[in-house]
Parts: C-alpha cells; structure tokens; sequence
C-alpha cells in the first residue's frame, strides 16, 4: 500500500535561497534551475540557533509531480502570482520613464525618488516610483503600460478619454443652439450649416498635420500647442458678432480640437500591446462613439442657463481642464530614440508606409462608412424625431440617451470577445457590417411597408449598437502594425473617419426628411461599402495577428 508522505513540520514562511553546500542555508530545488523565477537573488543564511532541521528533499531522480509536490508541502521556492507585474530588470527606456514620471496627486502625491534596490514593483505604490539603472533600461520588456498599476491605468484611460471627446463636443455641443444662431446673427439656416461642415473640415485636416508632427517631436508638445490653440478658438468664437467670423473661428476650433484623438490613440498604441492594446483602444472607442450622441444633449441643457456664446466658454474651460491634466499628469510616451526610424523619417515617408498597408486602407474605409452612418442618423434624427413623429426636446434627449446604451453594448461585447475569448478583430468585422446591412434595410422596409415609429427604432437601436462594435476592431486593426508611425496611422484614420463622415452626411438632407428612408438608403449603402472593404481589400484571412 502506498504511503503518503506528510511533512514533519509546521509550514513556514518563504525564505530566501543559497548557494548550496554552504552550511546552515538551504535552497530551492528549482533554484539553479535557469528558468526559475528564484535564479539569481542572493542567498542568505538561515537562523542556526533554536532551528529546526530541514525536511528531506525528494529523492535523486524523482519525478517532476514529486518535486512539486514537495515544493507545495514545504513552501520553498514558492512565488506569489502578482499578476501583470513586470520585474525592474524586464524594463524598457519608455517604461522606466514612465515610471519615473507617472504618480498622480489623487493616488497618492508627487513621485518620490527610491534609490534602493526593489525586488518587485507590485509592492511598489503610486506614492513611490522606483529609479532603474542604466543596466535596466536596456532589457527586454516589450510594452511599457505593463508596468502601470491599475490605478495609473485608470487615470490614463479618463484622460485620455477626455481628450478624444474634445473632438466631438467641439463639433456637436452647439447644435441645439441652430435656431438662435439663425435669428440672431439674421442669416438662413444653410450658413449656419456651413459654420458646422467647416468645424468637420478642420478637425480632419488637423488630423493630417498633428499625427506625423507628433511621430517627429514627440506626443506631448503637439497635444499641449494644439489644445492651447483650441482654447483661443473657443473665446474667439464666444465673441464673435457675424456669421463669416464664427465660421472662420470654428474652423480654428477643428483644427486645434484634432490633437486630441489623434494623440490619445497613438498614445495607447505607444503603452500597450496585445490584449491590452485591445481594452485600452475599446475605452477610446467607447468615448468616440458616445460623445457625439451625447454632446447635442449637453447642449441644450446648456441652452437652459445661458446663451449660444455661453457654450463655446464652456468648451474653453474644458480645453483649459484637458491641458491641465496633461500638463501635470500625462509624460512623453515616445522617447527621443524611438521617434527617427530608418525609413521614416519625413512626413511622406510616413504616409508612405501607412497607405502602403492594404489592411490599414481597407479598415479605414471600414471606420468611415461606419461613422458616416451614424452621422447620418445624427444630422437628420432631430428633424426626422421632431418634426415629423413629434417628439419634444425632453423625448428626444431620452431617445438619444437610450440610443447612446447600443453604443456602450456593442463596444462592450466587442472589446470582450476580443478580451477574454481571443476572437480576432477581424471576424468581430466579418459580422458587425452584415448587422449594419440587415439593420439599414429594415429600416428601409419597414418604413415603405407603414410599420410607423418603431418600425424605425427598433432596427436604429441595433444598427447603432453594431456601430460600437465596430469602432474597436477597427483601430485594433489599424493600429496593431504601425507602432513606428501611431500618430500617423492615427490622424489618417481620424481624418478618414470625421471627413469623409462630413461630406456623406448631408446627403440625407438634400433628400429631404419627410420619412427615414433617405437615412436609411444612405447608412445601407455605407454599410455595403464596409462590406465589399472588409472581403475584397481587408481579407480577413491575411490580417495579421495582434502584436503580443
């Protein structure tokens, strides 16, 4: 009969290892081991006086269950699973900089400087950032966010996030106030159009200018100058008196407010990779697809209590709030050594590279026709919910707000998906853009067969949220290949996204509004092109896997 073996002693705590033979030490069997997570820490003697002796290890030969299993029993050479913590001498430049950088006030105070020797940086808090040396900053780490404790996490994502909403709030907060523009500034209601479609221009032609501006000098003096810039558009704004004057400011406006997409993505792309690449981007995309939804409702609750000139201050004390953030809390992700590439140095070497990339080119088209659908539905929705179902401002900012939770649930089940059960972003593609071509065209039927108001809602709800299933897979995608050239692929996705968006989404007004079938005509048809994008330029079957 086979005896178990128990051991003689009481467990005790771990205890550092030695090298072997030398008396009164004792060490792990996997010590010497060159895997062991234990190679390399100094040994240290263990107590002599009151000790009690050792257990017997396993016998010469013993299998590999037997030594872990005696390993278990005498708790040696065990170490704790700390997670996703990466060690000080696993350290590329960018992480030990960021290290030494990041410690938010609200998690725990300016960054104090550690010069001892730290065996792990989980027990390191935000109150106190370790120094690496110089033999550390050249190991092996792949993604300096790993070494961010949850809480610095956290603090990015809502800054950043912040940044990629200054954008759309840029565009849309305004929008309720059409009608007072018009009376007051006497001008037809296609010129203060106009004042919105220079908005959109601007913002996606300073796409193009801010993302391989930050690629050469770095992220953050691009996003601090064109934030400052926005802020000086915003007063400008505020105090102009004619239509021509407003226009020409909130062109400025689009112009400065584009740093912040574009830099918060290439931001993320900078930190992470892999399936933390794909959570961080899902949060972005979250922002991006919520703020433009939400900002017409922020809007006319503004309306309430002020005037059309009170809501381009507050988008200045936002651009104010946003530049403060990043003035103390946000460092450069993008050392000096890593911004000259061989090949990539000018602006069309760089443009080059990104548009030599057939998936980024197909993914791109993919974002646009998915924004320019949901455009569509957000330039036509208040005539069409108002106009002609009757709604009123309270019902219609409830059905913004019901629509905005599509959004939140196809982002949501996407960055999961992409998460937990590794389904590549391109087959999430493969059925978010047959959604949006169902959807489009059960609005389109059902509004020609008289189903009436929730013939409409019903199918809006789903292609909205199909809309947020999207987003994420796409700037995984675009992203995943081009970490030489973020800010680049970046800017070229935002500017593809919001311009081509701009010229699509009028479309639906020259149709007229009298029903939803000129809305849902437009978004079938961008969604067909998504379609054709996705089999006959992106190719499923090519994508590259993600850069873990």
């Amino acid at each position: 009969m086979r005896t178990r073996w128990r051991h003689p002693l009481p467990r005790s705590p771990r205890r550092p290892a030695s090298p072997p033979g030398t008396p009164g030490t004792w060490r792990s069997p996997s010590s010497a081991s060159p895997t062991s997570p234990n190679r390399g820490r100094p040994a240290v003697s263990a107590p002599t006086t009151g000790a009690r002796p050792r257990p017997p290890g396993p016998v010469a030969g013993a299998s590999s269950r037997a030594v872990a299993k005696w390993r278990s029993r005498t708790n040696l050479g065990r170490v704790p699973d700390r997670g996703n913590t990466t060690r000080p001498d696993t350290l590329t430049p960018v992480a030990a900089l960021f290290l030494r950088s990041v410690s938010p006030p609200t998690l725990g105070g300016p960054a104090s400087v550690v010069t001892e020797p730290l065996e792990d940086l989980a027990n390191v808090t935000t109150a106190a950032i370790p120094v690496v040396s110089q033999a550390q900053l050249r190991s092996t780490a792949r993604h300096p966010g790993d070494a961010l404790s949850r809480g610095q996490r956290i603090l990015y994502i809502v800054i950043l996030g912040a940044l990629t909403a200054l954008g759309p709030f840029t565009i849309d907060l305004y929008l309720p106030a059409f009608p007072t523009l018009e009376s007051e500034l006497g001008v037809t209601a296609a010129a203060v159009q106009l004042t919105l479609t220079g908005t959109m221009i601007g913002f996606g032609f300073g796409q193009l200018i801010v993302g391989p501006w930050s690629d050469k000098v770095g992220r953050k003096l691009p996003l601090m100058l064109a934030t400052g810039f926005h802020i000086l558009a915003c007063v400008g704004a505020a105090m102009s008196n004619d239509i021509v004057t407003l226009g020409i400011f909130r062109v400025l406006q689009g112009f400065g407010a584009a740093a912040g997409a574009v830099v918060a993505m290439a931001m993320v792309r900078d930190l992470f990779g892999g399936k933390p690449l794909v959570k961080m981007l899902s949060r972005l995309a979250l922002v991006s697809g919520l703020a433009p939804v939400i900002a017409p409702v922020l809007g006319s609750q503004l309306l309430l209590v002020m005037n059309w000139r009170g809501i381009f201050w507050v988008l200045a004390a936002y651009g104010l709030l946003v530049i403060a953030a990043v003035f103390f809390w946000i460092v450069e992700t993008l050392p000096a050594d890593q911004r000259h590439t061989a090949g990539h140095n000018t602006l069309g070497q760089r443009y080059k590279a990104v548009l030599g990339d057939r998936v980024f080119v197909g993914v791109a088209i993919i974002g646009a026709m998915t924004f320019s659908g949901l455009f569509s539905y957000l330039s036509s929705s208040s005539f069409l919910f108002q106009q002609v179902y009757g709604f009123t401002p309270q019902e219609y900012g409830l059905l913004f707000a019901v629509n905005s939770l599509g959004i939140v649930t196809g982002v949501q089940l996407s960055s999961r998906l992409m998460h937990r059960y590794n389904v590549g972003p391109q087959w999430i593609l493969s059925i978010s853009t047959v959604v949006l071509v169902i959807t489009s065209a059960a609005i389109l039927l059902l509004d020609l067969g008289g189903a009436g108001l929730w013939g409409t809602l019903v199918p809006l709800w789903f292609f909205i949220a199909a809309c947020g299933f999207t987003l994420p897979s796409v700037q995984v995608i675009a992203l995943n290949g081009h970490g030489h050239e973020a800010g680049t692929a970046a800017s070229l996705l935002g500017a593809a996204n919001f311009g081509v968006a701009g010229v699509i989404s009028p479309i639906v007004g020259v149709f007229g509004v009298d029903n939803s079938v000129p809305m849902a005509a437009v978004m079938g048809i961008t969604a067909l092109i998504a379609v054709a994008s996705l089999w006959f330029i992106v190719r499923p079957r090519t994508v590259p896997a993600l850069d873990h």
